[in-house]
Formats: structure tokens, C-alpha cells, sequence
């Protein structure tokens, strides 16, 4: 089944990221834009199940980018405004959109009303599978059960989250303060040597499994999951 896909729209190219990087962590597929012109552009070509809307953008502003969309979809809007004002909320409800967000936010406050406008709207991210397959491993999300070579391994939550991390983005070499920063998240403060000692532990469960698949070490540079041909359920 295809992933629920958000477009993100907002000039500020930081909020994108941390938006981006919270939403694919729940297994959304995520598109990005800063202007509102490019916004109507993707929207059209994309055809994304909801839109988390800024309000202040270049070329055309949230509210004109709001009723474009709802000239032609009854798709979810949810609005993203640095003001507090009464009359905005009420303006941009008034335009269709579905909610609002007051910056500054919490990610995972944006992320939960995300999941909730996609419910009342009946396009229920409970969908989502968020699970990778490779030769002899199966790492599941949903349940957080980790299978190798048929069975069961017990793995504390982070370590599944790192390991769900790297093999969702096959062969792309992370960095460890990256991997802080996306699996961690950005309230982390600790020691690079965290994410060191959680690649020692995965290793260990891992070890000689498959020769189609390695948690490799990136000398000078940091981790990736290294996938050769086969490798691949």
C-alpha cells in the first residue's frame, strides 16, 4: 500500500527539515516546498493527502495558496502561523483549512495533528507499514519486533529505531551526530559514543547473518547499512 504523503510548505528551510525528518520517521513519504507558487505546482503534480501550510511565504501567501487548493481538493490543510491572532485562526478556517499550529511548535505536537486530521478525514496513517525486509531480517516497527534468520531477537527501543533508520536508506552513510539529530532527535545533548556502542550491540545480534547485508563502519565519517545484489526481499 502506498505511504501517506504530507507536503510541507515553508520558507524557512530548517522547519522543512526537522518537519521532513519527524514525519519519515513515521513512515510518511514527505514533499517540500518554500513558495507558494511552487506549492500550487507540486500540489497539482504531487496530489499529497495533506498539506502543512505556512502562512508568511514568497511568490503567493499561505492564504492565497489555501484557496487554490480548495478551488480543486477537499484535501487536509493545516495551517503553520508565527501570528496569534484571533482573526487568522478564524481566516484560515474560514479559507478550508482543517487546523492551525502557532509557531514556535513542538514537532511532535504537529505530528500528532497530522494524525489527526488524517483520521477525520478518513485517510488513517494506522496504514502505514512501517517495516524493511532484507535476506534473513525483518525489522518491524509496528510492534518493534526484530526477526533474524527466522528468529525473534530481543533489542532495546533505540536500537530498533537506529537500525529501522539505517536500512530504511540503504547504502546512504550517516554521520554520527546526523544519527543523533534523526534518530535521537534534536533535544539530544549526549556524546557521539552513544551511537558507537548501539552499533557494537545491533552488531552482535546481527553478526553472520547474510552476506548480503553489513552495519558498516564508514572510516572518518561514520555508519551505513550496506545492502549488495540479493540483498533485498
Amino acid at each position: 500500500m502506498a505511504q501517506t504523503k504530507i507536503m510541507v510548505v515553508d520558507d524557512d528551510i530548517n522547519i522543512c527539515e526537522i518537519l521532513r525528518l519527524y514525519l519519515v520517521k513515521e513512515g510518511f513519504t514527505v514533499i517540500l516546498a518554500y513558495d507558494g507558487k511552487t506549492a500550487v505546482s507540486l500540489f497539482e503534480s504531487e496530489n499529497p493527502d495533506l498539506v502543512l501550510l505556512d502562512i508568511m511565504l514568497p511568490e503567493i501567501d499561505g492564504w492565497q495558496v489555501c484557496r487554490e487548493i480548495r478551488k480543486k481538493s477537499d484535501c487536509p490543510i493545516i495551517m503553520l502561523t508565527a501570528k496569534g491572532e484571533v482573526f487568522d485562526k478564524v481566516l484560515g478556517l474560514e479559507l478550508g483549512a482543517d487546523d492551525y499550529v502557532v509557531k514556535p511548535f513542538d514537532t511532535k505536537e504537529v505530528v500528532a495533528r497530522v494524525k489527526a486530521v488524517l483520521r477525520r478525514a478518513g485517510n488513517t496513517p494506522s496504514v502505514i507499514k512501517r517495516e524493511v525486509r532484507y535476506d534473513k531480517l525483518i525489522i518491524n516497527m509496528e510492534n518493534y519486533d526484530l526477526i533474524v534468520d527466522g528468529k525473534k531477537i530481543e533489542a532495546p527501543p533505540k536500537e530498533m529505531e537506529l537500525l529501522y533508520h539505517l536500512a530504511s536508506n540503504p547504502n546512504r552513510v550517516y554521520t554520527r551526530d546526523q544519527l543523533l539529530d534523526e534518530v535521537w532527535g534534536f533535544e539530544y545533548y549526549g556524546d557521539s559514543r552513544t551511537v558507537d556502542v548501539h552499533i557494537k550491540r545491533l552488531r552482535e545480534k546481527l553478526e553472520g547473518v547474510s552476506a548480503n547485508w553489513e552495519l558498516k563502519t564508514v572510516w572518518g565519517v561514520g555508519y551505513k547499512f550496506e545492502v549488495r545484489e540479493g540483498g533485498k526481499e
